[in-house]
């Protein structure tokens, strides 16, 4: 096994190692800081040694394993970098400094999670500058606490009765897929089409993969079209330059995807290779949640 990039720059500093919580006690240290560390840290060691922990979110919105991710999937506008003294509780404690910053429509949780680090790293230099006295009075949180539960991959799995924005944040927060004829399809890159865009660019019934039944559910504000089916039916619009997937409302371009075992290609390369029939449908089976 491989070090950690943290504990190979501890190496490189000559500074001690440990998986043992209560090893800190003893390292002479003056506070402890703690980063997207996953345990309860105890109580004991807390008493011998205060810690402040740099959390990504805005507490008390968004405790827990995955803050970064659940912003992304509710739709913030806005997250922040809390700076708090580390309690017994799960981002309990009382928060010392708080900053804020937008998110940006085309965030994924990488690229957040990169500003939101860059922003904690300035915070931690600004108020341990002088050492835990620099650090000034804690206040407690306010207002209502939500949590971010550990993201599993089942949760990734795209929903096509689902909206298309709803999705797309389900693709930002990365590692989402879907099942095309019984196999994985990874979803990397997709961009919301609203209906109204969508069927602008579709090209008709005549070389189109999916068409709709007299009966059969579409999109909001599509059914009965005759060119596109219900959700997960896949078409290929504008011209042949874009892969369009029916969602519960509006449409996703599949900008990007990948086939289990295979490499990642633009929605028509795979398009091109996997030749989408009549009947095709994205998600099936597709668990319901």
């Amino acid at each position: 096994m491989l070090p950690s990039p943290v504990r190979q720059a501890a190496r490189e500093l000559d500074l001690m190692v440990s998986e043992r919580a209560a090893d800190v006690t003893t390292a002479g240290a003056e506070i402890g800081v703690v980063v997207a560390y996953g345990r309860m840290i105890p109580a004991s060691v807390l008493q011998q040694l205060p810690m402040v922990n740099v959390h990504f979110s805005l507490l008390p919105r968004w405790r827990g394993a995955a803050p970064v991710e659940w912003a992304i999937l509710a739709g913030d506008a806005e997250t922040g970098v809390s700076l708090m003294a580390v309690d017994e509780g799960l981002d309990t404690g009382d928060v010392y400094d708080m900053r804020r910053i937008a998110i940006a429509q085309d965030d994924t949780a990488s690229t957040l999670r990169s500003k939101l680090t860059d922003l904690g790293i300035e915070m931690l230099l600004e108020r341990l500058e002088d050492g835990a006295a620099s650090l000034g009075a804690a206040v407690p949180q306010a207002g209502e606490a939500t949590y971010a539960r550990k993201i599993v991959p089942d949760m990734l799995e795209l929903d096509w009765s689902r909206g298309a924005e709803e999705l797309e944040r389900v693709v930002r927060v990365g590692g989402a897929w879907t099942l095309f004829r019984g196999q994985r399809l990874k979803v990397s890159e997709v961009k919301v089409w609203p209906t109204a865009k969508a069927l602008s660019a579709l090209p008709g019934d005549r070389g189109v993969a999916a068409q709709i039944s007299e009966n059969a559910p579409g999109p909001e504000g599509v059914a009965g079209h005759g060119s596109v089916a219900g959700p997960g039916s896949v078409v290929l619009g504008d011209r042949g330059g874009a892969v369009l997937a029916a969602c519960g409302k509006d449409f996703l371009e599949l900008a990007r995807v990948q086939m289990e075992g295979r490499k990642p290609v633009t929605g028509v390369q795979w398009w091109m290779g996997a030749r989408p029939r009549l009947g095709d449908v994205l998600g099936l089976p597709c668990s319901r949640r």
